[in-house]
């Protein structure tokens, strides 16, 4: 069936309060969190990454996490909410805080690893699967991200069969859903079709995702790519915040409301209303004290404001 005719969901993660807010200049609030996600909540958004249980003295935006995890699940019973977590230790914080759901991340070069968290590449893996095996037997959902997943800024080119191989070990480890992700944002379309081609012969596609940075202005194209390769599961930002603060030339994410257009435009349903995305961006910018906004954001907004109130 094509994309024209089709009536199917794509399921979207949007990761702004986590990845987006981890590495930006102006330091946010717990409050602005909490309104953040409950704004996408309210758009539609059925699950967010609400923070990380890392070290805050190297990602200090994520100083709050706990009391995030706490609050949003009074407010947000029903939203699907997860956090990331480095290792055991960061599962024991995340479990103390109530979080329903983590996602470990792997990087798949040496130097990534050695770069991001000071670990060879083996020692990374085994700490992600014991945390996702620790996870899964506390009843836990559970994410896995295989970073670099296409190029390293260190080592360039990532092996397609590296990147395999490391899916399906976290997929064995216990990992609910596996993330591809396009850490620097070097991906192109025909690039993306081939690697989730290898990848589907190791983890269904149904529990493979997509995350997709737009340093090169493909994002929304790759995540296109994604689609036609049968993959239904995406990460994205709200208004592209974002970017890695262990990448060097790490742009922002694709934006959310890029990939909802898209995808609402070509039949796929996503139960996300741009209308609210827009007034989350709108808050989003006041805070961060900068213009954000993916690449239809003139155009969302000039819709807006013909539509009457």
């Amino acid at each position: 069936m094509s994309a024209s005719t089709t009536t199917e969901v794509i399921h979207i993660t949007d990761v702004a309060p986590r990845d987006g807010l981890q590495n930006q200049q102006v330091r946010t609030d717990t409050a602005f969190k909490l309104k953040l996600i409950q704004m996408l909540a309210e758009a539609g958004v059925g699950s967010v990454e609400i923070g990380a249980f890392v070290s805050p003295k190297a990602v200090p935006q994520m100083a709050d996490t706990a009391e995030v995890v706490k609050s949003i699940n009074d407010l947000l019973p029903d939203v699907r909410t997860s956090v990331l977590v480095p290792n055991l230790k960061g599962l024991e914080l995340a479990r103390n805080a109530g979080a329903r759901e983590i996602a470990v991340v792997l990087s798949a070069t040496e130097t990534m690893n050695r770069k991001n968290i000071n670990m060879s590449l083996q020692q990374a893996l085994e700490a992600s699967v014991a945390t996702l095996q620790a996870a899964s037997a506390g009843g836990m959902r559970t994410r896995a991200y295989v970073a670099v997943a296409f190029d390293c800024p260190f080592e360039g080119e990532t092996p397609t069969d590296t990147v395999v191989a490391l899916a399906r070990q976290m997929k064995e480890a216990g990992a609910q859903e596996v993330v591809i992700a396009d850490t620097i944002g070097s991906a192109s379309p025909g690039m993306v079709k081939e690697r989730l081609k290898a990848l589907a012969q190791a983890v269904p596609l149904a529990e493979l995702a997509v995350h997709f940075h737009d340093t090169r202005g493909m994002g929304a194209a790759n995540a296109w790519a994604a689609l036609e390769a049968g993959v239904r599961r995406f990460d994205a930002s709200v208004g592209g915040i974002g970017g890695c603060p262990f990448a060097p030339g790490a742009a922002g994410n694709l934006a959310t409301e890029d990939l909802v257009l898209m995808a609402e435009r070509s039949g796929f349903r996503t139960g996300i209303q741009l209308d609210k995305l827009l007034s989350a961006i709108d808050v989003a910018e006041a805070a961060l004290q900068r213009p954000l906004g993916g690449r239809s954001i003139a155009w969302l907004r000039r819709q807006r404001e013909r539509t009457p109130a």
